[in-house]
């Protein structure tokens, strides 16, 4: 994750390796600091993003016809854990609001980052969305929505509780698995993609198991389909405020003793 200056001793961040500007360096050597600081994070959110995005919904288009949650939820895993496995280095491999938001607090992130990431992650979901659209025939598009949420069950509360809960185990693995050194371990794009399959395979039957508010717009602008749309930025951002606030009051006590 792109680092900043730990707010806590109990949970610091990873080491990052961000090129630093020395007292010799030259303008060009500057210019290329701050493209890697800052433009080359965003970009890479922006593509991977749309390369996450693009596979979510094809596998969902796909997928019409077929009993059963198993496509979309190794499709999204594997999709995921590939993608922050490859660009983890560069922007921290966050391909999500909500885990921005979470991270930022935390401190793995600085805040300068935190609105362009969300734009870019809000971005390349709509690509991605795009590119699925241009890819499956209108009918099979249509039929799936384009791989747009819509709450399977018509109690709203139940579907935003799942929504909740679902982000929070999210973003706790990936703030404890790949932000706090403390904790962190190699395999943290393994887990959280093998969780975010888990999610699926829990919470699909119910509010389609989002998470993530940049997969739920992208296919949601394509397609025009916004049916309880709020759900899926109001779910998710909570859970990266309970995960934030566990974190904060309990994790760190615990780990400062």
């Amino acid at each position: 994750m792109s680092g900043t200056e730990p707010k806590s001793e109990a949970f610091e961040v990873a080491e990052t390796g961000e090129p630093a500007a020395g007292r010799g360096t030259s303008s060009t050597s500057k210019k290329r600091c701050v493209y890697e600081q800052y433009v080359q994070p965003c970009l890479v959110e922006l593509f991977a993003t749309a390369m996450f995005v693009f596979v979510g919904c094809a596998s969902v288009i796909g997928s019409v016809g077929i009993a059963g949650a198993v496509q979309p939820a190794l499709a999204h895993g594997l999709a995921l854990g590939v993608l922050i496995m490859v660009f983890g280095k560069i922007s921290g491999g966050h391909f999500n609001p909500a885990v921005s938001l979470s991270v930022y607090l935390c401190g793995g992130m600085k805040l300068i980052l935190l609105v362009p990431y969300v734009l870019a992650q809000i971005s390349g979901g709509m690509i991605g969305a795009g590119l699925a659209r241009a890819m499956y025939p209108a009918d099979l598009y249509s039929a799936s929505l384009g791989g747009a949420f819509q709450p399977m069950s018509s109690e709203l509360a139940k579907c935003m509780l799942g929504e909740v809960m679902m982000t929070l185990i999210v973003t706790m693995v990936v703030c404890m698995g790949a932000v706090n050194s403390q904790t962190s371990t190699p395999g943290a794009a393994f887990c959280i993609g093998l969780i975010v399959s888990a999610n699926i395979f829990a919470g699909g039957l119910t509010s389609g198991a989002c998470m993530n508010p940049a997969r739920a717009f992208g296919p949601a602008v394509v397609a025009n389909h916004w049916s309880h749309h709020w759900i899926y930025w109001v779910g998710p951002l909570c859970g990266a405020l309970l995960t934030v606030s566990f974190i904060r009051y309990c994790v760190m006590i615990f780990l400062s003793q």
